[in-house]
């Protein structure tokens, strides 16, 4: 199986310090000590800063903007529900969210929609999710670690990291009144996200070569939803140039964006919101769910989503969720994968704070452990524009416990043990024979694929 994620070095055996950054003269003298400073206040640093807070270590988070701040993958899994209530904010989550029971999924080749319900999975006892607004679900957690005892800090960009040897590590800050902060820490941790604070810093972030997207993305009122319990069900449309999203948000709006190739965004020749209302029209089923709605805001796009760091951890620092890296958020993983990856290394942050000789092992299970998550999403992400795959969706099979495994892939169930995997290698399986049936249209999508991504690493040197 191919994966999204290169071979690290700390499983090679060969683990390569970056070098020391010298800090601005004068700060080491003034600078403040924390045990962990957290860079970003997203899902992954708010979760991994309360759970440390909450262990009784001094835990310093810091957030470059102001919550609350516009976030798009509004989306949750259901495996999600267990990470909020073991942090005490599920309630509070629940306020704020639209239920979620299923995925329903549209394509142009087959018939009615499929929805997939979440009580249908391997484990039942995670049947629903929450669709939300980020910025207040992204204030929630942030309040949360706040409450718990990190010191939290909002509208402060960390300008510069250093790890001497033998040393604390330095950091330091812009606040927003313009000044400078300088903090000693035990140990770091990147939540930095898409900004990929470290990675960029240590030359060590990679595009994806196996899987390229881009997106543009949009607010509406007056859309129209599923009846009945399924109006907060998210859905989802193929089209001939990628797919799109339709998130029911609690207040009566409705997220909606494309994924698309690369080509197809450069294919551009008007404004943003022309060229995305003329993308919707490619998708009938969408449109007309969109037929009386208003967009709220303008519209917003962004580059290549795939990328990965060559490590996640090193000598007193870890990075978690999109700061280590991000696939496309076909099927809602980033937030699961951020919040999970900040419980797996809370476990290894503490292990090498208070008992270093058993560092080493939560480290290695913290890096097993989410490169496999990210695996088990890639390969079916990889695959999500393929039209076996849309056959398989749009005539689901439970044979051999396929669809069962399939949705719990989808709840997010992948760090607890269901035993998904046998059954989720059978559906690989079925998936390379519904290919050989199908040679000629197999080979038809394989050559417009890589014919696609060789174009874009031609165009990106360095790649």
């Amino acid at each position: 199986m191919q994966s999204t994620v290169h071979q690290s070095e700390e499983e090679s055996g060969h683990v390569a310090d970056p070098k020391p950054i010298p800090m601005a003269a004068g700060t080491a003298d003034a600078a403040s000590s924390c045990d962990v400073f957290v860079l970003g206040g997203g899902p992954g640093g708010s979760t991994i800063a309360a759970l440390l807070a909450e262990r009784g270590w001094n835990v310093v988070i810091a957030e470059k903007d102001r919550h609350p701040r516009f976030h798009i993958g509004e989306s949750l899994l259901p495996l999600n529900m267990l990470l909020l209530r073991q942090l005490g904010v599920y309630e509070e989550v629940a306020r704020i969210g639209m239920p979620k029971y299923g995925a329903e999924f549209n394509s142009p080749e087959h018939g009615p929609p499929v929805t997939f319900d979440f009580s249908q999975s391997w484990d039942e006892t995670y049947p629903s999710a929450f669709e939300v607004r980020r910025s207040e679900f992204d204030q929630i957690l942030f309040r949360n670690c706040a409450n718990k005892g990190a010191y939290a800090i909002e509208d402060c960009r960390i300008t510069n990291v250093a790890f001497p040897a033998g040393e604390d590590v330095r950091i330091e800050a812009r606040p927003h009144d313009g000044g400078q902060r300088a903090w000693r820490a035990r140990f770091f941790v990147d939540a930095s996200g898409r900004d990929t604070f470290l990675a960029n810093r240590f030359g060590i972030k990679r595009r994806n070569r196996l899987h390229n997207s881009a997106a543009m993305y949009g607010h509406f009122t007056g859309a129209q939803r599923l009846p009945g319990k399924a109006a907060g069900n998210i859905s989802m449309f193929w089209f001939d140039h990628g797919w799109f999203w339709f998130i029911p948000l609690l207040d009566g709006t409705t997220s909606v964006g494309a994924v698309c190739w690369p080509y197809y965004m450069k294919s551009r020749k008007t404004d943003p919101t022309t060229f995305f209302l003329d993308t919707i029209a490619l998708a009938p089923k969408l449109a007309e769910r969109l037929r009386d709605a208003k967009l709220t805001h303008g519209v917003t796009a962004t580059g290549n989503f795939s990328y990965n760091a060559d490590r996640m951890h090193g000598d007193r620092y870890i990075m978690i969720g999109d700061a280590f890296a991000f696939i496309d958020p076909v099927f809602s993983s980033g937030v699961m994968l951020a919040m999970n990856s900040a419980f797996l290394g809370a476990d290894a942050v503490d292990a090498s704070l208070r008992d270093p000789v058993r560092a080493p092992a939560l480290l290695r299970k913290f890096n097993r452990s989410v490169r496999s998550g990210v695996s088990s999403f890639s390969w079916f992400i990889y695959r999500m524009t393929h039209p076996s795959i849309r056959d398989m969706f749009m005539c689901p099979s439970n044979r051999l416990r396929m669809q069962e495994a399939v949705l719990s892939l989808l709840a997010g169930d992948l760090f607890r043990g269901t035993p998904i995997h046998w059954s989720l290698r059978a559906f690989k399986g079925a998936y390379y024979l519904v290919n050989l049936a199908h040679p000629r249209r197999s080979f038809t999508a394989w050559r417009h694929r890589r014919r696609t991504l060789q174009e874009r690493l031609a165009q990106t040197p360095g790649s």
